[in-house]
């Protein structure tokens, strides 16, 4: 990607004061959604640029593809902006689970009308097996 195609993009987003977007994580054959994260400038341009998703870890600091360490990488197909440029979609190929706690997605819980949380979908990875 070239700096002039990636300023282009650059310049329709808002980004927070700590220079950071969400990103909404969507598998594209199931449409359900994977996860939440933030990404920075460099994570956004390195996102493009390898066609991977890369994050901005804010509790660590620090840039990460996802699946790094696990191998379930999430290869972008489709890549999406609010109406105000204020977060992203990206809907993604998921190579096995885009949860860290061995679920396809990490919203593999429903709130009940009691206020109680309660697992709906099967965990596809033993998490101790992989990290």
């Amino acid at each position: 990607m070239t700096n002039e195609i990636f300023d282009k993009i650059k310049s329709g987003l808002t980004f927070d004061p700590q220079g950071l977007i969400p990103a909404i994580i969507q598998d594209a054959k199931t449409q359900k959604v994977l996860t939440l994260c933030y990404m920075n400038e460099t994570a956004l341009r390195a996102t493009l640029e390898k066609g991977f998703i890369t994050l901005f870890r804010r509790s660590q600091n620090k840039l990460m593809m996802k699946g790094e360490t696990s191998g379930h990488t999430q290869a972008i197909k489709e890549f999406r902006v609010d109406c105000e440029g204020r977060s992203l979609l990206f809907l993604v190929d998921q190579k096995v689970a885009g949860c860290h706690k061995g679920y396809f997605s990490c919203y593999f819980e429903k709130v009940g009308d009691d206020g109680a949380k309660k697992i709906t979908d099967p965990r596809v990875f033993d998490p101790e097996k992989v990290y």
